[in-house]
């Protein structure tokens, strides 16, 4: 008879007994005197025969080192996966200071800017002269001394604005960009002077951010007749032949600030947790009021209103309170009502001091009534009106 056969037998022999495996009875282990004294005969019997047969002896032994031998395996992976757990939920102060400080990658920590600031570059010839676009490419424009003038004087106001104004003074960046056209090149190399390398963090040239195309080589008296009909049309509609029209910069500035605002939410504009950032756009009169409506989602009307910066001036949108940006921090009511703001803008701009990030302004009238005609106050208001209405 083979081992297994022998196994089986007695298996199936001590599962057939009352009391057999000290279980008869109630099924929970608790056999009766019965079956546990059948049980201890049976098992000396089975141990005299295992005992007899070397077979059998050997095999048992093995089967039993190889149950341990498992038994000891499922521990030691236990104990393993114990001190992983370990490793992963309590790190050393060295790995804390490590993940903590990697704020680049840590979304809880971003940090707004403090200020972006919108300047136009220094007086060019274009601006002194236009028959300049005649024979010169507009982005090979260059700056008049005067306007290389106007752009460190820009730099060094700029300069004392962040400086004289940051949470500490020696706790502040600046990061920059700009156009990719000559005079709004050479407009941030004046501005830089003013700047030491350790407050700079980086620049960017930015193609969305450049002027706006006006076609190619400029005739100055079909220019001439062209901007007339601009202002017959609307500055925000008009297309130049072979140019761009206010719209066009609007769909690619607003492209920009898209890429702006991912790299606010990625971080990849600090460089330290406690630094103030400044962002610094140098770019061009059109395009800055064009960045401004978008940001402030102002109404093509609205912008329309607005007068151009003028050659080095600037617009600071500065971080309020509750996280909104204002230009009501940094300008007076009196500059904002000269650069063509509404009453209706400047309100809202004051509103954005103290706004918190996402509320509504529902003072502003704008909003709602320059697209309705006297709306109901409530839905009562709205039966009373629908009664006196004649019927048809």
């Amino acid at each position: 008879m083979g081992l297994g056969s022998f196994i089986k037998i007695i298996n199936q022999s001590w599962s057939m007994k009352p009391g057999g495996g000290g279980g008869g009875g109630n099924g929970n282990g608790n056999g009766g005197g019965g079956g546990q004294h059948q049980h201890h005969q049976k098992t000396q019997k089975h141990n005299r025969r295992m005992h007899s047969s070397p077979d059998i002896q050997t095999t048992t032994i093995t089967t039993t080192e190889t149950h341990n031998n498992i038994n000891i395996n499922k521990q030691q992976q236990q104990q393993q996966q114990q001190r992983q757990g370990t490793v992963n939920n309590v790190r050393s102060p060295q790995m804390k200071a490590t993940k903590t400080t990697n704020h680049h990658h840590n979304p809880n920590l971003k940090q707004l800017p403090k200020r972006i600031i919108l300047v136009r570059h220094g007086e060019s010839e274009g601006n002194l002269d236009t028959s300049a676009y005649t024979t010169t490419p507009d982005h090979k424009i260059p700056l008049t001394p005067l306007g290389i003038s106007q752009a460190k004087e820009s730099g060094t106001r700029l300069h004392s604005i962040i400086s004289e104004t940051s949470s500490t003074p020696d706790d502040w960046r600046v990061y920059f960009y700009v156009s990719p056209y000559d005079r709004t090149r050479s407009t941030l190399r004046g501005i830089g002077q003013a700047f030491p390398r350790n407050r700079i963090i980086g620049v960017r040239e930015e193609c969305r951010i450049r002027e706006q195309d006006f076609g190619n080589f400029q005739v100055k008296e079909r220019m001439k007749v062209i901007k007339q009909t601009r202002e017959r049309f609307g500055r925000f509609y008009f297309r130049f032949p072979e140019g761009e029209s206010a719209a066009d910069v609007f769909d690619r500035v607003s492209s920009f600030l898209e890429s702006l605002w991912r790299d606010i939410d990625l971080n990849r504009l600090q460089r330290g947790v406690s630094h103030d950032l400044n962002l610094i756009i140098v770019s061009h009169g059109l395009t800055s009021r064009v960045f401004l409506m978008k940001w402030f989602k102002w109404t093509v009307e609205q912008f329309e209103l607005l007068g151009n910066l003028g050659n080095g001036e600037f617009r600071v949108m500065q971080l309020g309170n509750g996280g909104e940006y204002s230009l009501a921090i940094h300008h007076s009511e009196e500059e904002l009502r000269e650069w063509g703001l509404s009453q209706e803008m400047i309100d809202d701009q004051k509103w954005r001091v103290h706004a918190c990030r996402g509320d509504w302004n529902d003072h502003c009238p704008r909003y709602l009534d320059a697209f309705f005609d006297h709306l109901s106050d409530s839905d009562d208001n709205l039966e009373e009106k629908e009664c006196l209405c004649p019927h048809t």
